[in-house]
């Protein structure tokens, strides 16, 4: 072996030393549940979507909803893990400079590539019907600022936006309590939020940002109308965020996690399932309860289910974890592409889903690997450049 491929071989078992396997292969997860998300839009009953397809199914409604409940909740509650772990191995300055790399300026640079073209794609699809595009909803929001929605990507802007609280947080209070009181503070909290009681406190932020928002029609919580702070979202995200900070300064957080796995799940079944009853009341008062309580329990729930079923190197997973930031990425306008020829075709919903996901998945995956893997591109979004391999869904680390 060369000293070259020995350097590469140590690096990439170190790096894999460090990952946490469950929490990656979930927050991957979490960005590829939300491709599907958008699927499901064009076939929900009586609300515009880009595409409205001739076919609508309520179950495409309620899967949207519980969906939507706790997606992006579980998405920033890994965030925040993660954070604390990058924070403590590499310092704020390193820690500063990648999130500014790797979130921040993806906003601005895939803006041309993942959101521009679905507003066209839009119109030419609803002009191939014969078919005027759904009217938006009024909006208080300056028309240049409208102009700049940074659409599915939205959650970058708010995860900077998380950043910028959550550091600021942290300095004051480094400042106040000292660096060991400080952290043991985090510890004392990771330590509420992974006991008995702790997705009761994860789901008091989620429930009053439904309160501040009223009750929205798909559970959760709406996307920001611009890229300014909204209140609502920032309750509900920062709170999400901080419960996964304080949970890594708590050793054993995910182990008392993965202990409640199951109580979790059915909890999150049983409130998933009242929220479905009460959403057709708009009942913001009777929702946000059940809402919190539902998008907390998913949350410990597929965390725990990951932290005792992944914990382990596995190479599939790996790459899907690797990928998903891309996919998530780049998949919105292949959806409206996929959905626009099938939109007015005599076909099952779940046969169009099908189609969708398979030829939205394999367009991604190819693309990632040729693109992005290997190439600066992907030393830019994932942090690293793997090696070439052939075919895709490999990691090269044997």
């Amino acid at each position: 072996m060369t000293a070259t491929a020995a350097t590469t071989s140590t690096s990439t078992s170190s790096a894999s030393a460090n990952r946490v396997h469950g929490l990656d292969a979930l927050r991957g997860g979490a960005l590829l549940l939300g491709i599907v998300l958008h699927s499901l839009l064009p076939f929900i009953v009586d609300a515009p979507w880009l595409i409205t397809d001739s076919v609508t199914t309520s179950a495409a409604d309620d899967g949207v909803v519980v969906i939507h409940l706790f997606r992006m909740s579980l998405f920033m509650m890994i965030a925040g893990y993660f954070a604390r772990l990058t924070l403590h191995r590499k310092g704020l300055r390193v820690f500063a400079v990648d999130r500014l790399r790797r979130i921040g300026l993806p906003v601005i640079a895939f803006w041309p590539l993942a959101v521009l073209p679905i507003g066209i794609l839009a119109v030419v699809g609803a002009a191939a019907r014969g078919q005027q595009m759904p009217q938006a909803p009024p909006s208080s929001v300056h028309p240049v600022l409208a102009a700049l929605d940074p659409g599915h990507m939205w959650f970058l802007v708010v995860l900077l936006q998380i950043y910028v609280i959550v550091l600021t947080v942290r300095a004051v209070l480094r400042r106040v309590l000292g660096a060991e009181r400080a952290t043991a503070a985090a510890e004392l909290a990771g330590g509420w939020f992974s006991g008995p009681l702790g997705v009761l406190l994860t789901a008091v932020p989620y429930a009053v940002a439904v309160l501040l928002q009223g009750a929205p029609v798909d559970g959760g919580i709406h996307k920001p109308l611009s890229i300014l702070p909204e209140a609502e979202v920032l309750v509900a995200y920062v709170g999400a965020f901080t419960v996964g900070y304080t949970l890594h300064a708590r050793p054993d957080a995910l182990v008392r996690l993965s202990r409640g796995r199951w109580v979790h799940l059915a909890v999150a079944v049983v409130t998933s399932a009242a929220v479905l009853y009460v959403i057709p009341t708009g009942n913001a008062a009777a929702l946000a309860p059940v809402a919190a309580l539902a998008s907390a329990a998913w949350c410990y729930a597929l965390t725990g289910l990951c932290v005792r079923y992944l914990n382990g190197e596995r190479p599939t997973l790996r790459y899907l974890a690797d990928a998903s930031y891309w996919m998530y990425l780049m998949h919105l306008p292949l959806l409206l592409a996929i959905e626009i020829p099938l939109a007015d075709l005599a076909l099952p919903v779940i046969v169009k889903l099908l189609i969708t996901w398979v030829v939205t998945f394999v367009v991604l995956v190819l693309s990632y690997h040729v693109l992005v893997r290997s190439t600066w591109i992907g030393g830019w979004l994932n942090g690293r450049r793997h090696p070439w391999t052939w075919p895709p869904m490999t990691t090269g680390n044997r």
